[in-house]
């Protein structure tokens, strides 16, 4: 018994009660709507097997493939011992692919585990984390010991590139930022200074309030969220590339290679921009004096200078500073620390950004606290 269900592919029974599937001939575009219930037919009538014949087969596309699953599918499902052996190598292979284990992950919830073994779960994970980041933090002084002693690998153009990123690009956006935030101070402090009548003192307030902290944590702000978030980002595509993997199979440190540069661009570049952020909060807050709350000029600028103290001052460079090495370890470690696909980037990235800002602040306080301590 012989059924036809195309010109280049055909149905037969045998004489020891095998269906025998023939594919010969270009098999292009085939599209037979009769084929798929034949097929249904045939497995149905429970033959003993199945046998896949692609004698004379010509040249072929993905309909051939489509074919040859949905066969094998059907007869799997029916309990059919399927036969490949005629078929060539690059068809079995592809079939024996196609019917590989379900990669796709489960969604079937895990087991609930008890309270204290939850707890003794996340302490594990709080201890493994705070290792990395130790050991990571242990390179990075290594790396920074290795470039003093002049000893490291790190290419003096990737730190003039990294250092022109974080540094003139990033002119206009601190600038506008820290004369907004300027002259948002000066509205706040006008309103409260006006029940007394000392509207002058609204430019010791914004000289003081930008040159201790405001202008250092807003550059910050800016450059995690710009450049942190960079280096998250390039890190983390290095990975997903096997970059990473390339640059330690040549024996390369990813250390002084990768974070080095960026690390000591953000250094220099972040007390220079918080001092840009400075003056650029005074230039704010002497714009909502001057044109909008009639202040004379020059006594604005007068009680401008006279707040302004060196002390002050340098506390908020020393904030940039520090700032600065946060964005970079967060930014470098979120990177490196990537998973391989494209959706780990995008979650290294948060994380870069997410850290920075948060040890920031706690950097903030500490820093705070000692200054108090101190007298400064």
């Amino acid at each position: 018994m012989q059924k036809k269900t195309g010109n280049n592919v055909e149905f037969k029974r045998t004489e020891d009660n095998a269906l025998r599937l023939s594919v010969s001939g270009n098999v292009i575009n085939y599209d037979n709507p009769e084929f798929f219930a034949d097929l249904e037919r045939q497995i149905t009538a429970k033959p003993q097997r199945l046998i896949l014949n692609a004698d004379g087969l010509g040249e072929w596309d993905s309909s051939l493939l489509v074919i040859l699953y949905e066969s094998i599918r059907a007869a799997k499902a029916a309990g059919i011992e399927c036969d490949l052996s005629e078929l060539p190598q690059n068809l079995r292979d592809l079939m024996r692919l196609a019917f590989a284990d379900d990669r796709k992950p489960t969604h079937g919830g895990s087991a609930k585990m008890p309270f204290l073994e939850n707890l003794g779960k996340a302490t594990l994970d709080i201890l493994q984390k705070t290792s990395n980041v130790m050991t990571f933090l242990g390179q990075i002084c290594s790396s920074v010991g290795r470039w003093m002693s002049f000893r490291s690998i790190m290419r003096r153009v990737d730190f003039w590139a990294a250092l022109e990123d974080c540094g003139p690009k990033a002119l206009g956006i601190v600038s506008l930022i820290s004369f907004l935030v300027g002259l948002i101070l000066a509205f706040v402090g006008a309103i409260q200074l006006e029940t007394f009548g000392a509207q002058i003192y609204v430019a010791s307030l914004v000289t003081i309030g930008m040159c201790r902290i405001m202008g250092a944590i807003m550059v910050g702000i800016i450059m995690a969220g710009r450049t942190g978030s960079s280096y998250a980002a390039t890190i983390g595509t290095m990975q997903v590339n096997e970059e990473l993997d390339a640059l330690q199979t040549m024996g390369f440190s990813k250390i002084d290679f990768l974070v080095l540069p960026r690390m000591l661009a953000l250094l220099i570049a972040m007390p220079l921009l918080t001092m840009l952020a400075d003056f650029m909060g005074m230039l704010g807050g002497a714009f909502v004096g001057v044109f909008m709350m009639d202040l004379p000029y020059q006594e604005y600028w007068k009680y401008a200078f006279n707040a302004f103290n060196l002390k002050n001052f340098l506390v908020g460079v020393f904030h940039g500073f520090c700032f600065g090495i946060i964005i970079a370890v967060c930014g470098c470690y979120s990177g490196l620390n990537c998973g391989r696909n494209a959706d780990s980037v995008g979650v290294a990235t948060t994380q870069s950004v997410v850290r920075a800002i948060v040890w920031m602040i706690v950097a903030t306080g500490i820093i705070t606290v000692v200054c108090m301590e101190l007298g400064l």
